[in-house]
């Protein structure tokens, strides 16, 4: 492990890396904190759920302090992430969404956004992640955009008091896909200065018009959190590194030059029962990615580590995130 001193600055990097809990859910919190800091993670992206920091059981102040002075002692950096499958609804994978037709269901998932927020103020995380959620069927784009903007003002309004970001993530098959619709929303909110962005370097390489690294480019204003993992063009499936596409040097050399100092934070939802092994793998596939121009390639992936599907999911679908 890696214990940090109280008061003692992180020695400055050009990248911070972390891995997703939601890649590590067969884990208890505390090993898989643990393992991160023994692997050399700087950081973690902490998904809200029942067998992590669970945001609707009770005393929940008090377990978020005790997850404050542990990620404290390992030396560890972090991000809250709302993308539980089943947090709110044992029945329907990320229900309620915040495009609901019933206006109790909508102010479900932005209560689970604002307790969010006040977690990751305790925290002192660098930002809360989000999403839109899939459009309903037989409801019009614009009626969704309207929900959409009417639930999340109040996140907003409790994130600008934390002074926690909000960094809303295009995710394939929702309302909110590209980063186009990041701006679209950007707009209708009057471009709140609490509103930031998730990139994540999968989806661009899945359905975005522009390579990764110009998405990384065309982002850096409003960038506030970054989740990678490898991914095939038109298929919504989240891979270790070296099983997709992506060309990782070009892209962490422009997440450099844009100046993020945010987490860049390894999202491998579907593997946990791989969760150490891929975890220990990722973190010197990033370094070796990361390293200046001049310095040897990245070594080629290690074989195939997982038992994994033949087949991915289409990028667009009703259930939309494969997560």
């Amino acid at each position: 492990m890696r214990p940090r001193h109280p008061g003692t600055a992180p020695p400055a990097r050009p990248f911070r890396f972390g891995y997703g809990t939601n890649g590590l859910a067969d884990l208890r919190l505390d090993d898989a904190l643990a393992l991160l800091a023994d692997l050399g993670y700087d950081g973690v992206g902490l998904t809200l759920d029942h067998m992590h920091l669970d945001p609707l059981a009770p005393d929940l102040a008090a377990r978020t302090g005790r997850v404050a002075r542990r990620l404290a002692a390992l030396g560890l950096e972090v991000t809250v992430e709302t993308g539980a499958r089943y947090v709110l609804d044992p029945r329907r994978k990320h229900g309620p969404s915040l495009l609901d037709a019933d206006p109790g269901d909508r102010a479900r998932r932005t209560d689970l956004l604002t307790r969010a927020v006040r977690v990751a103020a305790d925290l002192g995380a660098h930002a809360v992640h989000c999403f839109s959620g899939v459009t309903p069927p037989g409801t019009s784009t614009g009626t969704a955009w309207d929900r959409l903007t009417d639930a999340l003002s109040p996140v907003l309004d409790a994130a600008a008091a934390a002074g926690v970001p909000l960094a809303v993530e295009p995710e394939p098959g929702h309302l909110l896909a590209t980063l186009a619709d990041f701006h679209r929303l950007r707009h209708a909110l009057g471009d709140p200065e609490h509103l930031g962005l998730t990139l994540d370097i999968g989806h661009c390489q899945c359905l975005e018009p522009l390579p990764p690294a110009d998405c990384v480019r065309a982002a850096a204003p409003w960038l506030r959190h970054v989740q990678i993992e490898d991914m095939r063009r038109g298929i919504h499936e989240h891979l270790p590194f070296g099983d997709g596409d992506i060309d990782f040097p070009p892209v962490l050399r422009a997440l450099s030059a844009t100046g993020y100092q945010g987490l860049t934070v390894v999202e491998l939802p579907r593997h946990s029962h791989a969760g150490p092994d891929l975890a220990a793998l990722s973190l010197p596939f990033l370094h070796r990615a990361a390293a200046p121009e001049d310095s040897p390639a990245p070594a080629p992936a290690a074989p195939a580590r997982t038992a994994r599907r033949t087949t991915g999911e289409p990028a667009v679908t009703r259930e939309g995130s494969p997560g």
